[in-house]
Order: C-alpha cells, then sequence, then structure tokens
C-alpha cells in the first residue's frame, strides 16, 4: 500500500493535530500534511453544529423549568391527595405532615412480570442529544483538527454537568453557542460569549452575586460572589502568574454583578437566558488591573473583558496551554513566545494563531510523546474501525469507566492535559478493559492488520504487527491495536 511522499507528515497531522485516521486518511493527507489540516481551517463554519434536534439554551432550560415545575405540582396533588385520604379515615393532621415531599414512584410492569424501562427525563433526553451530535461531528470530521480546537477551548472554559440539571441541560448549548462559533475568531468575542452564558454563570454561582451597595445587596443582604471573577483572572485569561492581585479579583466580581439568568418566573427577560439585573450591580467606578471603568451597567463588564482578553498575560497563558495541549507537556519556549505574539499582534485572531501553530516546523519535527486523553482514545477507535454506535449510551458509559464523563471535569480548569494524568497505570488498566468492549463491538472490521495500516502505515512497528498476526482472536487483535503505543500516541 502506497502512502505518498510524507507517511511521518500524515500521521503528525492526524494524530498531533487531528483525532485520528479513519480508513483511507493516511493516504490522503501523505501528499501535503499541512494542507491537509490547514483546510479545515479555511472552510466557513466548519466548527458550527445545527442540528434540528438541538435546542437553544434558553429553550432547553425552558424545558428544563417546566418539568421541574409539573414534578413540583403532581407532588403537590400527591401530597393532597394523602392528606384528604387520611381526613377520611380520621386519622391526625400532624401523621400528614410528616409525610415526605416526594412520594415514591412505583414502577410499572410488563405482561411478563418484568419492570418496564421508564421514559428518559428531560434532562436526560437533551443531554444524550447533545452527546451524540458531538460523537457524531467528532466521527465524520476530515482530520478532526477544528474538533480538536472545539474539545481544547470547551475543556479550557469548563463547566461541569456534576453541579445540578441546570448545567447538565445547558452544557451541550453551551459549547455550542459560546465555544464553537468564536474557534476560529476573536478570542475576546469567545470569552464574552463564554462569562455571560448562563451554564457558566450558573457554575461559577454568579447568578445570585450582587453588589454590596446595590439595591439588592442593601435591601436583601445579598452578597457579592468571587468564583466566577477569580477564574475568569486565574483559569481563562491572565493565568496564575499573571500579575493580578485579590484586590482586581473582587474588583472583576463588582464589575460582573448582575450579569445573571432570567429564571422561570421572570418578568423580564427571556426564561434560561442572560439577563443584567441593573438593581443586583455595583454602583460606581472600578479599578481593575490599573484601569479605571466607568459605571456603565452591563457595558461596565464587556469592557473590562474586552481589556483582559487582549493584556500580554493573557497571551502568554493562552499560548502556553496550546502548545501543552497539542506538541508536549514541557513547551518548547519559543514556540509558545511564536503564538503569544500572534495573539498580540492580531489582537486574539485565534484562526491566524492556529494556522501559526500548525505551521510550526518544529511541531512537526518533534516526536510525539503525548498520551490521547480517555476521550480522544475512544473517538479514535470510532473512527480507526468505523463503528460508532447508533445511540450515545455505549460511549458515555465507556468515557464514565474510564474516569472522563462527557463535561465533567472535576473542577473548573477542566480535564488535566500532561501525559501524567492519562498514563496511570490504573489508567491503562482501564483502557485495556474498554479496548476489549471496543474490539467486541467493532463487528464489521475483517482484517485487523488493515486497521493497522490504516492508523498507521508503514510506522506500525514490526513487534505490533507480530502481536496482531499472532493473535487468538480478531477481537483480541483489535483490542492489541487499541492499545499499542502507535495508537496510544499523539
Amino acid at each position: 500500500m502506497s502512502f505518498g511522499p510524507d507517511s511521518r507528515g500524515a500521521l503528525v497531522a492526524l494524530k498531533r493535530f487531528g483525532l485520528g485516521p479513519k480508513p483511507g486518511d493516511l493516504i490522503a493527507a501523505a501528499a501535503d500534511p499541512r494542507g491537509f489540516i490547514l483546510a479545515e481551517t479555511q472552510q466557513a463554519g466548519m466548527a458550527l453544529l445545527e442540528e434540528p434536534q438541538l435546542a437553544k439554551s434558553s429553550a432547553a432550560l425552558q424545558a428544563l423549568f417546566a418539568d421541574q415545575q409539573n414534578k413540583r405540582a403532581e407532588r403537590e396533588r400527591t401530597l393532597a391527595q394523602g392528606m384528604a385520604s387520611a381526613a377520611q379515615a380520621g386519622l391526625a393532621g400532624p401523621v400528614m405532615a410528616a409525610a415526605p415531599a416526594q412520594m415514591p414512584v412505583t414502577a410499572a410492569f410488563g405482561p411478563d412480570g418484568k419492570p418496564k424501562p421508564q421514559d428518559p427525563t428531560v434532562e436526560q433526553r437533551l443531554f444524550r442529544a447533545e452527546a451524540m451530535a458531538r460523537y457524531e461531528k467528532q466521527a465524520a470530521a476530515s482530520a478532526g483538527f477544528v474538533e480538536r480546537l472545539v474539545a481544547f477551548w470547551s475543556n479550557h472554559f469548563a463547566v461541569s454537568v456534576a453541579k445540578d440539571q441546570f448545567v447538565r441541560v445547558a452544557a451541550g448549548p453551551y459549547e455550542r453557542e459560546a465555544i464553537r462559533p468564536y474557534v476560529l475568531g476573536k478570542f475576546a468575542d469567545m470569552l464574552k460569549a463564554v462569562e455571560s452564558h448562563p451554564a457558566m454563570l450558573f457554575y461559577l454561582d454568579n447568578q445570585r452575586s450582587s453588589g454590596p451597595n446595590s439595591a439588592a445587596g442593601r435591601f436583601a443582604g445579598k452578597g457579592l460572589n468571587e468564583n466566577l471573577a477569580r477564574e475568569i483572572l486565574e483559569l481563562h485569561t491572565l493565568g496564575a502568574e499573571g500579575g493580578y492581585s485579590q484586590d482586581d479579583v473582587t474588583a472583576l466580581a463588582r464589575i460582573l454583578t448582575g450579569w445573571s439568568i432570567a429564571q422561570a418566573e421572570s418578568e423580564v427577560g427571556t426564561p434560561g437566558a442572560f439577563l443584567f439585573k441593573s438593581n443586583w450591580h455595583e454602583p460606581g467606578a472600578q479599578i481593575l488591573l490599573g484601569e479605571t471603568y466607568a459605571q456603565t451597567g452591563v457595558r461596565q463588564g464587556e469592557a473590562a473583558l474586552a481589556d483582559i482578553a487582549l493584556h500580554p498575560s493573557t497571551a502568554t497563558h493562552i499560548a502556553t496551554k496550546l502548545v501543552r495541549h497539542f506538541i508536549a507537556d514541557d513547551p518548547p519556549p519559543g514556540m509558545i513566545a511564536k503564538l503569544a505574539k500572534a495573539l498580540r499582534d492580531t489582537e486574539g485572531d485565534l484562526r491566524a494563531v492556529t494556522v501559526a501553530l500548525a505551521g510550526d516546523d518544529e511541531a512537526w519535527r518533534l516526536p510525539m510523546t503525548k498520551i490521547r486523553t480517555h476521550n480522544e482514545f475512544l473517538i479514535a477507535a470510532m473512527r480507526a474501525t468505523g463503528s460508532l454506535p447508533a445511540e450515545p449510551g455505549p460511549l458515555l458509559n465507556m468515557s464514565n469507566a474510564l474516569g472522563m464523563p462527557l463535561w465533567q471535569p472535576a473542577g473548573p480548569n477542566g480535564f488535566a492535559d500532561t501525559q501524567a494524568a492519562w498514563a496511570t497505570p490504573e489508567s491503562m488498566k482501564l483502557r485495556l478493559d474498554v479496548a476489549a468492549q471496543l474490539a467486541q463491538r467493532a463487528k464489521d472490521v475483517e482484517n485487523p492488520l488493515s486497521v493497522l495500516d490504516s492508523i498507521a502505515g508503514p510506522e506500525a512497528s514490526t513487534e505490533t504487527r507480530d502481536a496482531v498476526s499472532r493473535a487468538e482472536s480478531r477481537q483480541q487483535a483489535l483490542a492489541i491495536i487499541f492499545m499499542s503505543p502507535e495508537f496510544q500516541r499523539r
């Protein structure tokens, strides 16, 4: 099988920058590896994910609000019926007053006597639709470079569905609305979209943050919450060593007071959408990073974010994370400096920075020492075998088993991006178990050696090829491929 003039370059393109080869991809990329991945960055709307079954965040949250209201009403009806029955039976009121607010659900049974499966809840239905659409787009992507960027930025601006039903419903729309439209646009635009999105506001508790001297603060004793401001400075922009102080955190928190969400019962705004509550906003000018921001309502926060996005420390922080993600755990200083300069010179043009990253000669020369994250591992297997399931359950279950649940990092700093996090003995054992499941599901693969050729080409080692050839079954051979260094590293 001929792989063209640059088989190694094709592997770098599809593994370091992409989501792994599909059958035929190495041959397609070998003629011009850089052009192969950069082509994705030139296609308008490449990152967008617009499917008719996917709801906007406000619509998804409205569905959740309605479901919660219906469940409350049902509990109240159940309790009222219980109290009425107790009264008819002559039971004392205090006995019923101690009844639980949520009555037990009695399972329905089918003709075979087994419990009928319950219909998915609103949050389950919405979450699964978002997950499946994401998996399908990742599996079908040409190189997967833009999808890697989406995943990078989604993890950089992390929210976690473990927080609440609210975030579980909003996490998918958040990625589609606040991340995808901007991965090849301006960083400042992404920053504004992220920090004003209901998912982020709820996740970091800003929807209840009010200025101590605001009308709401004076009247209701509501308080300032610094979570969002701290994470913006420490994680999203300047970085922990970016030169800000606790006074800057407090100033930014005051600037962002009133950035909230319209709830179901809100008399203004669209339920589930961003809502600026002017009576919660801290009055007066604020000094942030040496700059004074006049009291201009919501525009005060927008102006502060726009300036932070262009701060030199932000450029260095973002460049470091990009190089660490795509190139090496110990990012080459020269590459960081090059990307940071591109960010500064273009005022945060992420397309220009992406092109600079993929165009750096060192990025193509350095050995591939990074380990795929658990989710990258799963998607690479789907792409290599063409065995994407028809519904998201299997992939969600495997992600959970591996310890990287979709949109559920342990904290706002997202999932770790270093080899130490993914190459532990326990992680490798879990991957071995999942590799066996993946191999079992790849029923359409007749010749495992063809999969090895499609994912490694002439770079496949003699040891790996011999191990696959000696495997006792097709499933075992595929599992060996999935656990091979050629497959694990990127």
